[in-house]
C-alpha cells in the first residue's frame, strides 16, 4: 500500500500531469483538498472509490485515513492544490508516514504562479529586467514568517515577487513595496488562475489597491510585482541570437 501525494494544479482540470492523472485512476481511495481541488478531477477515480473531502479534517484525521487504508491493503491518492513544493502542508504529513513506516510517492503540479504567468502571457525573467523570481508570502492566522523574511528584504532585490496568501493584506503589502520599486512599478493580481472565472487585475503600485477595492476578490488571489509584467525594450536572450555559440548549435563559430 502506498499513499500517493499529487499536485493536482491551479484549478483547470487538464493542467493535472498525465503521471498524476493515472495515480488518480488506480487507487480505490482519494483524499482531496475540497476547497481547492476542482471536483472534475474525481471523474479519473476509479468506480467504487472511496473519496473523502479533507477540507474539515484534521491532520490525526487524514492520518487516520491513511492508516484505515494501509490496513486494507489500498492505494491512496491524497490531491493537493497546485504544486507540493510550497505551502502544501505536505511536511508534516509525510514526517507522520515516515513515522508510520507507510510508503509515498510525490508527484509534482503545475504551480499556481506558472498558471497566472501562463494567464498573463508573461515571462517572469527578462535578460536584463529580472533573472530571479522571489515567491513568498506575508504573515497569516496559520503561519507566521521567519524575522528574517520580509517584504521590504525581497523587494530591495527588484526581482519579480510572486506573493500568495496576501491580498487580504493588499494596502500593507503595496505600502512595503513601494520605497523599493516606486509607485509605477507594474502589478498584476491574478485572482483563480486557469479557474473558469479566473480575473485579472492590471495596475501599478501606486493604484492596485483602489482596483482590486472595486472587485469582490479576498481570497485566491496570487500578486505579480516587477517590471517585467510591463517591460517591452528589453535585450532578446542570447539563447537564439545567431552569433551566440553553444554546446547544441553545431556551429563551427
Amino acid at each position: 500500500m502506498t499513499v500517493h501525494f499529487i499536485g493536482a494544479g491551479p484549478g483547470a482540470p487538464d493542467l493535472i500531469t498525465v503521471r498524476g492523472r493515472d495515480l488518480i485512476a488506480k487507487c480505490p481511495v482519494c483524499l482531496y483538498a475540497g476547497s481547492l481541488v476542482p471536483k472534475a478531477l474525481l471523474d479519473y477515480c476509479p468506480p467504487g472509490a472511496r473519496i473523502i473531502d479533507t477540507a474539515p479534517m484534521s491532520l490525526d484525521e487524514i492520518v487516520a485515513e491513511f492508516q484505515r487504508a494501509t490496513g486494507e491493503g489500498q492505494d491512496v491518492a491524497r490531491l493537493h492544490s497546485g504544486d507540493l513544493s510550497i505551502w502544501s502542508a505536505l511536511g508534516e504529513q509525510l514526517r507522520r508516514l515516515e513515522a508510520l513506516d507507510i510508503p509515498f510517492t510525490v508527484t509534482p503540479g503545475v504551480p499556481a504562479f506558472a498558471a497566472a504567468s501562463a494567464a498573463l502571457a508573461r515571462e517572469l525573467t527578462l535578460p536584463e529586467v529580472a533573472q530571479s523570481v522571489v515567491l513568498t508570502r506575508t504573515s497569516g492566522r496559520a503561519s507566521s514568517m521567519p524575522e528574517t523574511e520580509n517584504l521590504a528584504a525581497f523587494a530591495a532585490t527588484r526581482a519579480t515577487l510572486a506573493i500568495h496568501l496576501s491580498i487580504h493584506a493588499l494596502d500593507k503589502t503595496v505600502a512595503e513595496l513601494i520605497p523599493a520599486y516606486g509607485q509605477a512599478c507594474p502589478v498584476a493580481v491574478v485572482f483563480r488562475a486557469s479557474w473558469p472565472d479566473e480575473k485579472i487585475i492590471r495596475a501599478t503600485l501606486g493604484t492596485i489597491v483602489a482596483e482590486v477595492a472595486k472587485t469582490n476578490i479576498d481570497r485566491t488571489a496570487l500578486i505579480l510585482v516587477g517590471e517585467v509584467l510591463a517591460a517591452r525594450d528589453f535585450r532578446e536572450s542570447a539563447l537564439y541570437d545567431a552569433a551566440y555559440q553553444r554546446r547544441f548549435r553545431g556551429r563551427d563559430s
